[in-house]
């Protein structure tokens, strides 16, 4: 069983993460803004580099929604008592597997095993 204290270090890494992708996500809005389509202004060469960084801004928006949620799961897990048990056989997870993804929702034998 997990005591307190790790679990509460586990947490505000989990609340800092969290603001951190809030935080780049504000700074990125601009790199996933509809693409200027006006010849004049924009060389066609340069209209598709902008394209390119505008898809890869969209596929690190979904990376950040998708780890968002992960850690938003595992806050709620903290609030009901349920953090450190792994959501597949139950088992706890290893606090050093925890330390080191604080949002992972799997024991390492059921990660290894999909």
């Amino acid at each position: 069983m997990m005591d307190d204290e790790f679990i509460r270090r586990m947490e505000q890494s989990l609340q800092r993460r969290l603001s951190d992708l809030e935080e780049t996500e504000a700074q990125n809005e601009r790199d996933r803004a509809p693409v200027e389509l006006d010849q004049t202004r924009v060389g066609r060469l340069s209209r598709v580099d902008a394209m390119q960084g505008q898809a890869m801004a969209e596929a690190q928006q979904e990376r950040r929604r998708i780890e968002r949620l992960r850690i938003e799961t595992a806050l709620a897990r903290i609030d009901d008592g349920t953090y450190g048990e792994c959501m597949r056989c139950g088992d706890e997870i290893a606090e050093k597997r925890l330390a080191a993804d604080p949002a992972t929702p799997v024991c390492v034998d059921c990660a290894g095993n999909p």
